[in-house]
């Protein structure tokens, strides 16, 4: 399945009610990366991410039975997730930026690879500084290319509070990255 619709995942959970594995694995294959991926721009942690949407999947199986098909799974998964990586920070000493491992070097050009490690590190470090809220709303809307729609839905406010959060963060972000900014020039 390709392009999962509200329909197709409501056939998935029907059958996933019905004992059927193949389809639990298609419905985790499908959204399994992404909720985790979501979850570690959020939290910083790959670990916690991963534990983030165990717990999402979870409460996804035992909930089967309250389930409406009017939207795609997905929403719901990453509704759950944005909730949990809420409470996790709320409840999460700060970090020490100096304690956050460098990245694995995958490009062959070791300056180019450094350049490009130090720019992400930065701009990471710059998202993990936003308030809750506009972290959220930064990460649905840009890394996870949800519209204005879809992130006011998840994250259960107005279109416009989403609106007001994404140029909170967009002004943070300047703001936090200005000695980047050639180098960022139309990212921010």
């Amino acid at each position: 399945m390709n392009n999962p619709t509200p329909e197709s995942d409501a056939d998935l959970l029907r059958k996933i009610k019905n004992g059927d594995s193949a389809a639990t694995r298609i419905l985790v294959d499908q959204y399994l990366d992404r909720i985790v991926n979501y979850g570690y721009r959020m939290l910083g942690d790959r670990a916690e991410a991963e534990d983030v949407a165990q717990e999402a999947f979870l409460r996804l199986w035992r909930n089967l039975d309250k389930w409406r098909a009017e939207k795609p799974v997905i929403h719901w998964l990453q509704r759950v997730t944005y909730n949990q990586c809420i409470d996790r920070l709320r409840k999460k000493k700060p970090v020490d930026i100096e304690a956050v491992p460098e990245p694995v070097d995958p490009f062959e050009n070791p300056a180019q690879a450094l350049h490009q490690a130090q720019v992400s590190a930065a701009v990471n470090v710059a998202i993990q500084q936003l308030p809750e809220r506009q972290r959220a709303a930064i990460v649905f809307a840009h890394q996870e290319g949800l519209s204005n729609i879809e992130t006011a839905e998840i994250m259960e406010i107005s279109v416009e509070a989403v609106e007001s959060l994404l140029s909170r963060g967009r002004r943070g972000l300047r703001k936090l990255l200005e000695d980047l900014r050639p180098e960022l020039e139309g990212d921010v």
